[in-house]
Parts: C-alpha cells; structure tokens; sequence
C-alpha cells in the first residue's frame, strides 16, 4: 500500500521534510485565507480531507493518494507569492506545484508512475472545481480533466481546499463545488473518463477547437506517426529497435551530430528541428509512417509537432518511456554522448508526460 509518509501530522513532518518547512511562514490573502499563512491552511485542508463523508467513503488507496494531494497542493505558494497593491497574490502556483510534486515523487524512486501522475494532476487541477463555472470553454476543460483524474476525488480535494480555511464567501466555494459536480454529471464525466466514441473521436475533439464531442470520424483509420518522448537514456533507440525496425526515423540527435551543433546551441537547434520538420512533410505527403525520435519532455514542445502531423491527416501514437532517477544517471554516465548533470536534472525539472487528449494512442512504458 503506497503512501507519502507513515503518519500525516504536520507538526512532526516540518521537523523532517523540507518542502513542508518551508510553507511556514508563505502569507495568504486575508480575504480568501483568514486562518493564516500556507502551513496552517495545509494543516485545516488535511484535517477537514480525513473528515469527509466522501473521503471516508474510499478505499484506502484513494485516501492516501488524496492526502498526498492535499499535503502538497499549495506546495508552490513559496515560491510564486508576492504583495501588490496591498493584496497577497501567488499566480501559477498550482502549474508550477505540479511539476514540482512530479519532480519529488520521481526523485524519491519509490511511487508508482500511475499514482505520481494521479498526485501530480490533482495538484494541477485542485483550483478547477471551484473556477469551473467561470471558464468560457467549461465543456472542453472538464472533459480534459477527466482524462487525468478521477473528478470526484477532485471534488473531494477542492471541497477540503474550501473547508480547510476561514473566509467569508465559504457558502459560496462549496456551491461552486456543487455546481462543478452537476456540470460533470451533465458531461458523463463524473468519477470516470469522458467515454468518447473512439480514439479518433477523441483525438479530433482536442486537435481542432470547436469540434463537437458527439463527432465520430468514419472511413478507414488514418496512417500513424509515431511520437516518442522520454528523458535522455530512457530507452528511445532500444524501444525501436524491437518494436519498429521497419519505419523510417527521423532523430533530432543523429541530425544534430551530422551538422555539429551542441544541445545547447539554441539557434543551431532551431535550423535542425526545421529540416527535421522538412523531412517529416515528405513522409506526411505520402502518407508514410514515420518515427520521431527526439525528447519532447513538454506538451508544447509535442503540440506544434502533433498539429503538422494532424494537418496532412495522420494520427499520432506517443509513446512514453521512463526509468528510475537513479538508472537515468547511472544510464547517462555510460551513453555515448552523456548530458552534463546539471542539463539533466535541468530536464527532470521541466517533464510533462504526455495525456490522452494529446493523441490517438498513448503507449506507456513505465514499469519498473
């Protein structure tokens, strides 16, 4: 049974983990957070969290998943929060949170992929139920979320979010939250994935913005390009090696290595990814599988290449690899080309794993 820690009282954590500490001390607005600075909202979040109905109601592994979640959902208010104009104000600390709370899980060798991304997405997305009402694109929002969490343990987190503090406008959260779980149950995306017709469906939903969730492409299925992303020595060139010898491969490495241009020549990096996006338009004219074989940590990075590949009609199968921090450093001290350690970790700290809503088919290979 994986959890966070033995015991979840902070008063004995602060004295041992360093994240924790240092929420001491983080002011919050007095409007929204009466109660007092980050460390006491955490205390009263956690508290109200093991006294819901809802919570309660789990199993067990859900419970200490949503702790976790808890624990570290404002874990980057240090670091995002600052006064202006007499206001307390920490923009983006939920994004940030969440690459951080990855980074943590990754590091500590011990949490399961499935459950640190579970964790991580929950952080991510702690604020949505209490801003659902407020998105001009709400449908879209929530259907995507309910590809990376289970939405009413988010409602359960956002619901202690709103408890575990002292504010004026509490009614108000919690029918926020109550308004976010019928807009859901409206949506069939309540407590499951919204059940979308086919992979297709799914993926032209999220690559063409006004799409209509009830559309299901027809005809055949489309030609694939294959997306890898991984960390450096995650295993890209093993992966093809056994499972697409046959396709055509184009590596932003190889390609660089030819024409001489470090990683960390932004423009020569620039000329490679352009004639390796030349390269790929001769394939994609022909409608030939291809194979990308290159990083691509971050959703941005992958977006600009999944949306040249859906504009000549082809799908896109990620595929995902990973291996444990302490095998990636050992892995990048034997490679042929070791990244320097600091550029490495430099990467760790920006991974984004792909999602669903990304492409037509995500392979994840992540057991170790």
């Amino acid at each position: 049974m994986w959890r966070l820690f033995e015991n979840y009282n902070l008063e004995e954590l602060v004295e041992k983990v360093t994240w924790i500490q240092e929420m001491k001390g983080v002011p919050q607005d007095p409007i929204h957070h009466a109660e007092g600075d980050v460390f006491t909202h955490t205390q009263m979040v956690v508290e109200a969290l093991l006294n819901l109905v809802e919570f309660n109601q789990l199993k067990e592994a859900d419970q200490h998943q949503l702790i976790a979640a808890a624990l570290m959902h404002d874990i980057e208010k240090r670091s995002t929060t600052f006064i202006e104009n007499g206001r307390v104000r920490s923009p983006g600390h939920a994004k940030k949170g969440e690459k951080t709370v990855r980074e943590i899980l990754y590091r500590n060798g011990k949490t399961p992929f499935a459950i640190r991304e579970n964790i991580a997405k929950l952080v991510r997305l702690h604020g949505l139920p209490l801003w659902a009402i407020e998105k001009p694109d709400f449908e879209r929002v929530l259907l995507s979320a309910s590809l990376n969490v289970n939405t009413s343990h988010l409602y359960i987190l956002a619901k202690a979010d709103a408890l575990g503090r002292i504010c004026a406008d509490q009614n108000d959260l919690l029918d926020r939250l109550e308004y976010f779980k019928g807009l859901c149950q409206e949506l069939r995306c309540w407590g499951q994935a919204y059940p979308f017709e086919s992979d297709l469906s799914r993926f032209n939903y999220f690559i063409n913005e006004g799409a209509s969730r009830f559309y299901d492409p027809y005809g055949d299925k489309p030609f694939e390009v294959t997306l890898l992303s991984a960390l450096p020595g995650s295993g890209k060139d093993s992966w093809i090696k056994n499972n697409k010898p046959e396709e055509p491969i184009i590596s932003l490495d190889d390609m660089r290595r030819n024409l001489k241009i470090k990683p960390t020549d932004k423009s020569g990096n620039g000329k490679v990814i352009q004639a390796a996006k030349n390269k790929a338009r001769t394939y994609l004219r022909k409608q030939q599988p291809f194979i990308w074989n290159a990083t691509n940590i971050t959703g941005q990075l992958r977006s600009q290449l999944i949306q040249l590949f859906a504009d000549y009609g082809a799908g896109v199968r990620i595929v995902y690899l990973e291996v444990p921090y302490q095998t990636l450093l050992q892995r990048n001290k034997t490679r042929q080309h070791p990244l320097p350690p600091a550029v490495l970790e430099r990467m760790i700290r920006k991974l984004e794993p792909p999602v669903k809503s990304e492409c037509t088919e995500l392979v994840l290979k992540t057991d170790y």
